[in-house]
């Protein structure tokens, strides 16, 4: 795998600070055909009104991984679940023609298991995967959020489904 060791922290002694139970998969909504640096990522997010990028790692489509804020510290990736999530980005998410697709690489998709699972292992209490888009106000409040209810199709694919069993390491 191509994770350098010192942006990808997760055995290092990392603070139990606030109480993670959710990971939240996001893509970069940027096209697949372009490159989309963890920099850009950063000047785009201050011009949002952040103070750095708002996820916590951020996978390029080669499968490295960058770590952008110390888990220690809340996110700013999506409304409402900050406080008790980790946000991981990854790059892509638009095809070729513009529209959303999971544009994920097989060295991307290692990579986010990977990162799940170290994250699984060291706060026991993340119970649930989800992609952006699951996060959605539930708009006529039936208990499940629909399609029709998305805010956005972030991350382009079912996160969820993909990694509800997905074990520790």
């Amino acid at each position: 795998m191509l994770i350098h060791p010192r942006s990808f922290c997760l055995t290092t002694n990392i603070p139990f600070m606030r109480k993670i139970n959710l990971i939240v998969i996001h893509c970069s909504a940027t096209p697949v055909d372009h490159d989309y640096t963890p920099e850009q990522m950063t000047i785009d997010h201050r011009a949002r009104g952040f103070n750095s990028a708002g996820y916590h790692y951020y996978i390029r489509k080669s499968g490295y991984v960058v770590h952008l804020r110390p888990l220690d510290v809340v996110g700013a990736h999506v409304e409402g679940f900050n406080a008790n999530s980790v946000g991981i980005c990854y790059e892509g998410g638009i095809s070729v023609a513009g529209k959303p697709a999971d544009t994920r690489t097989a060295q991307q998709k290692e990579s986010l298991l990977r990162i799940i699972k170290e994250l699984k292992a060291l706060y026991p209490a993340i119970t649930k995967v989800k992609g952006h888009r699951d996060l959605s106000p539930d708009k006529d409040g039936d208990g499940v959020i629909e399609p029709n209810e998305w805010i956005k199709m972030c991350p382009c694919f079912d996160a969820e489904k993909e990694y509800k069993t997905t074990p520790t390491p």
